[in-house]
């Protein structure tokens, strides 16, 4: 499935799927603890390091990730961010009082990162604001998309990964773009300016 990214994204994810972070690359996104504390205090997270600034192009959305709750997915989201996986995609699935839906390569729901996750569905609730990995039919099929919550939705609770919720910046995610139909595709979609953990920052 790497074949489904851009070829630039490839290059850079390649080495993270396969080997991670190398340990130049750790080396350089390893901030002292007064910087830490700083960018912390800054963006008024509880973890720097588990925690992601999203850029839209109406603001800034600040999303906390529960490392505790579902550690792998937060760890692979980690690991797609700091190779630029998500920088320029679009919000292609965008239902009004539901969800906002991105991470796909194609921009039509169909691609992913080419690295399927396990299920980690935990007792964390789909509440406005929530982060939740996409899936198909299979639980372990969740890949690189993910949703935001525009309001409760408890029909999803127990069946799909929540691994965040947005801290700041909701009034952002509301700005969205929405899609027409059942389905919820659209038209010339939002795009994600840029994604960063705020430990590199």
């Amino acid at each position: 499935m790497a074949k489904l990214l851009k070829n630039a994204e490839t290059a850079r994810l390649g080495k993270a799927e396969t080997k991670g972070l190398k340990s130049a690359d750790t080396k350089k996104l390893t901030k002292s603890p007064a910087r830490a504390k700083k960018e912390k205090a800054k963006y008024q997270v509880k973890d720097a390091e588990n925690a992601l600034l999203l850029k839209l192009k109406n603001g800034d959305v600040v999303i906390e990730m529960f490392s505790d709750d579902a550690p792998n997915h937060v760890a692979r989201i980690k690991e797609l961010v700091r190779a630029g996986f998500y920088n320029g995609l679009k919000f292609h699935r965008v239902i009004d009082g539901f969800m906002a839906q991105t991470g796909c390569p194609f921009g039509t729901g169909t691609g992913g990162s080419g690295k399927k996750l396990k299920a980690e569905f935990n007792r964390r609730p789909h509440l406005r604001g929530t982060g939740s990995m996409a899936r198909a039919m299979d639980p372990d099929s969740a890949d690189s998309q993910f949703f935001i919550c525009f309001a409760e939705a408890p029909w999803l609770n127990g069946q799909y990964t929540v691994w965040g919720e947005v801290v700041s910046g909701m009034e952002y995610v509301d700005m969205i773009k929405r899609g027409t139909g059942v389905n919820g595709m659209v038209s010339q979609p939002d795009e994600i300016v840029s994604v960063a953990v705020i430990a590199d920052l």
